[in-house]
């Protein structure tokens, strides 16, 4: 048959591409627009090989074998299979396992029943020579493809290179077109525009008792990291929501929610705990040691906001499904994009516009039911699950600054003026 077929192992292009674009081949530093990419190697491969595509296959692991949000939008793209091995995880890496094993038997199998005249191989790993080497003495050319070393030496076996009857390279330029590093060095995305409230926090005093226990906590997390660095302590799973830490500012931490409620003192009425200084607000959510607002009555979710309904509350069985294909087959899975995409569709569905006033009094704090949700649906684009076992702090706030900045535009359109 004069067509083509596209073999890609995603290990190695994603891992290529972020040692390439972040320094290091964790795939958890890159942003991936799958289509985009798909789109750009059918093209490539229409092009380089002057046969139309029959079929590219996508060869990735997940634990289990359960398909992730990446593997289920890339699966129902059009021409795409995805196939999958498992991931298993030891001496605290991640490894594939099966992965070769299919893509050697589909190239064999694809070869043998003549189902196309060229195939492309995009991978670096030795153990798909014999395979290669198969397709080959059925008649059918080999494109060998290889993702721009950050090195500029090769990242792909020898012995692939010099049995393979074309080779390629996919450069910078080409790879940036679908792929780019994360900005790690602070949020990834702009966040929302400052509000008074915000500069009253940032710059409310700690007491001395308060300081000591952020710096005792700095203290013995560094230590527990340096412990499982080297071995002598198991890495820690943080499960749920949970207080960020935001970035320090100037010479001294900004509260955290441990921090206010550390500010609560024996001496109130009755023997409960004094109404804390006005600074002690919580900065973004969790009803973890909340502290009472000035002239607050509750210990937990003020009344403006406990009546606040769900996005589940919200969504009927269509709009449910609706909702799961549009994150499937639209949604790029970027931590803003995914609050932005939230609170879009929470505003859509509310039937009283009274609750954006009651939700916006809590900026930047996200009610706890609301912020479990928002971070709940995050988790579906494997966005808190990283390679260190660790809930990111950083895509944590990009999640949450998408969503205010969601609701402050929509706000403004429904209110201009």
């Amino acid at each position: 048959m004069d067509r083509c077929v596209v073999l890609v192992d995603a290990g190695y292009l994603l891992g290529a591409a972020a040692s390439l674009l972040a320094g290091e081949p964790a795939r958890s530093r890159i942003t991936v627009d799958h289509a985009a990419l798909i789109q750009g190697l059918r093209e490539r491969a229409e092009a380089d090989t002057e046969q139309p595509l029959l079929r590219i296959y996508w060869f990735d692991g997940a634990p289990d074998r359960v398909p992730q949000p990446e593997h289920r939008r890339l699966r129902v793209m059009s021409r795409v299979t995805v196939r999958l091995g498992a991931l298993t995880r030891s001496d605290g890496r991640w490894a594939q396992k099966g992965v070769d094993a299919a893509m050697h038997a589909e190239l064999t199998e694809l070869a043998r029943n003549r189902a196309c005249s060229d195939v492309v191989l995009v991978t670096g790993d030795g153990d798909l020579l014999p395979g290669l080497m198969s397709a080959k003495e059925h008649g059918v050319a080999v494109h060998l493809w290889a993702v721009q070393a950050a090195d500029g030496d090769y990242n792909q076996s020898e012995d692939l290179v010099a049995e393979a009857d074309e080779r390629r390279v996919l450069d910078r330029s080409w790879i940036t077109k679908a792929v780019r590093a994360k900005d790690l060095g602070g949020i990834c995305a702009p966040s929302p525009a400052p509000r008074p409230e915000i500069a009253a926090i940032l710059s409310a005093p700690l007491p001395e008792s308060a300081l000591a226990a952020s710096a005792d906590r700095a203290t013995e997390e560094e230590e527990t990291r340096a412990e499982r660095r080297n071995g002598s302590a198991p890495p820690v799973v943080e499960h749920g929501t949970a207080e960020a830490h935001p970035p320090a500012v100037g010479a001294k931490s900004v509260p955290t929610p441990k921090d206010l409620a550390s500010l609560r003192a024996p001496g109130g009425p009755g023997g409960q705990p004094a109404q804390p200084p006005a600074s002690a607000t919580l900065r973004w959510s969790s009803d973890k040691g909340w502290v009472e607002r000035p002239g607050g009555g509750t210990a937990g979710e003020p009344p403006e906001t406990a009546s606040l309904p769900t996005l589940a509350q919200l969504t009927s069985a269509e709009q449910r499904w609706a909702d799961r294909e549009e994150d499937i087959t639209t949604v790029g899975g970027d931590p803003f994009e995914v609050g932005q995409v939230f609170a879009r569709r929470w505003m859509e569905r509310l039937p009283d516009a009274s609750h954006v006033q009651k939700l916006s009094v809590m900026y930047p704090r996200v009610p706890h039911r609301i912020d479990g949700e928002l971070l709940r649906y995050a988790a579906r684009f494997g966005l808190l699950a990283h390679k260190d076992d660790q809930i990111d702090e950083h895509d944590r706030y990009a999640i949450r600054a998408g969503f205010w900045r969601e609701i402050d535009v929509r706000a403004a359109e429904a209110h201009p003026g």
